[in-house]
């Protein structure tokens, strides 16, 4: 497990302020993308701005902030969610969590992205 990139501070800013800002765009404009997923405990549906990207049927993200996220463990907890991507929603499964170690599998920049951080990856189901 790499250590994440960013602080948690530059986390909680970022939830409170830049979401808001990128969610306005963020499912439009790529390589940014909407991660629709479920809480873990409230069952309400929850939408993150994210960095993405697509590799054939799937889609990666990189995990500054690490795979503690609420996010990623939402859509872990849950086993699938859903992305928007230049305004069309589809579904995500599959959805797991690679290090360094596991990245072989997907392309070169993926693969150097994941030295220094983990990277979320997921099928794209339609």
């Amino acid at each position: 497990m790499v250590k994440p990139l960013m602080p948690r501070s530059v986390a909680r800013f970022n939830r409170a302020v830049t979401n808001r800002v990128q969610g306005v765009y963020a499912p439009y404009l790529p390589p940014f993308a909407m991660i629709v997923h479920r809480g873990r405990r409230s069952g309400r549906e929850y939408r993150t701005p994210v960095t993405a990207f697509r590799s054939g049927d799937r889609l990666i993200v990189g995990l500054p902030y690490g795979r503690d996220a609420d996010w990623v463990r939402n859509l872990l907890a849950e086993g699938r969610g859903g992305v928007e991507r230049l305004g069309r929603v589809r579904r995500l499964g599959r959805p797991r969590v690679l290090t360094a170690a596991d990245a072989a599998e997907l392309p070169p920049p993926a693969r150097m992205a994941a030295r220094h951080m983990d990277i979320l990856v997921a099928e794209i189901e339609d």
